[in-house]
């Protein structure tokens, strides 16, 4: 069986459907309340660093050199253990990675997706 990943924002309501729910923000996201986020995890050690995050500034232009960097980043020492950990979790059935970023698919939950599933196959 395939898992299935997929990636949306934390604002949007669970789903049964969600599978593992998984934050991939540093900074938690504003006017959400721990309980009612339905997260079975905040990886923030995942995320983009804070100089990559600000140097993006959420820009679509800079989208593809922000990939190209986020991509190594990952490889870098701070992130295996929570990037190890995320490919575990991708190996089950089904997971939702959750930002707060309104443009989801310009955001490290579309990288980290497209990400998995190459690490998948």
């Amino acid at each position: 069986m395939t898992a299935k990943i997929t990636y949306r924002r934390i604002y949007e309501g669970s789903s049964p459907q969600d599978g593992q729910r998984v934050l991939v923000d540093r900074v938690w996201p504003r006017g959400v309340k721990k309980q009612d986020a339905h997260l079975d995890e905040w990886l923030r050690d995942v995320a983009p660093s804070t100089e990559l995050r600000e140097w993006y500034g959420h820009d679509p232009e800079r989208f593809a050199e922000f990939r190209r960097r986020y991509l190594t980043e990952l490889r870098d020492a701070d992130h295996q253990e929570a990037a190890g950990h995320l490919r575990e979790l991708a190996a089950q059935d089904r997971l939702t990675l959750l930002t707060a970023t309104k443009d989801v698919d310009h955001s490290q939950a579309a990288v980290l997706a497209e990400w998995l599933a190459k690490k998948k196959r």
